[in-house]
């Protein structure tokens, strides 16, 4: 697939899973739980155990039915070493310039963390592919709702504090798609290996999601 059918594939399932810091052991349990669940993104970040080991090995194990990417990426150095691995996302908390630029350069996918409107607008400019809303718990729905007005045409995608009770007013207000860590990945359940349990969440939130764009 080239770029663009990866972010049609993004934003048509319309989650990307942030596992983070997953026991290796565990990890493709967890991330096959979350694949039958109807996930077609997973971020793995860079500091989980043997993330980029991780990284190329879901890849491998998915081929072009899932998109495996790298979060938490704070710099070109830890990018580069991502998307060497075969990280098809490149997922960062900050907007970082640099970072960006290599990114496109791999023709890999862009998504930055941004804040304020200006953030926004100056990620675009540099040709990011979607903005991270980060934290979306702090702003919240209607944030994104009123940022919609006048910059509906770029892709944003709120992470952090999204949960299945307020999802589909995410998705009402503007979001192309959503980033979901605690709230999709329960602690408990992994520890407990209860992998159907995760399957159900996934499931859940992508019925939500797919219920708010009717």
């Amino acid at each position: 697939m080239n770029k663009q059918e990866k972010l049609k594939l993004l934003k048509e399932s319309g989650v990307v899973a942030v596992v983070r810091r997953p026991p290796y052991e565990k990890a493709v349990h967890i991330t096959d739980a979350l694949v039958a669940g109807g996930v077609k993104a997973l971020e793995i970040t860079v500091d989980s155990d043997r993330a980029f080991e991780l990284i190329a090995s879901l890849n491998e194990r998915y081929g072009e039915k899932v998109l495996v990417g790298a979060g938490t990426v704070l710099d070109v150095e830890t990018a580069e070493k991502a998307i060497e691995a075969g990280a098809q996302f490149i997922f960062s908390p900050i907007l970082d310039e640099e970072t960006i630029e290599t990114t496109i350069r791999h023709d890999v996918i862009s998504i930055p963390g941004v804040m304020t409107p200006t953030e926004i607008v100056k990620g675009y400019r540099l040709g990011a592919d979607l903005l991270k809303i980060f934290p979306g718990s702090s702003l919240g729905v209607n944030y994104i709702k009123e940022l919609s007005a006048p910059l509906g045409h770029i892709p944003m995608m709120p992470t952090g504090g999204v949960t299945l009770d307020n999802v589909a007013e995410f998705v009402r207000a503007g979001a192309v798609a959503v980033g979901l860590g605690s709230s999709l990945l329960d602690k408990k359940a992994m520890e407990e290996e209860r992998y159907i349990d995760i399957t159900k969440r996934a499931e859940q939130f992508i019925l939500a999601i797919h219920q708010a764009r009717e």
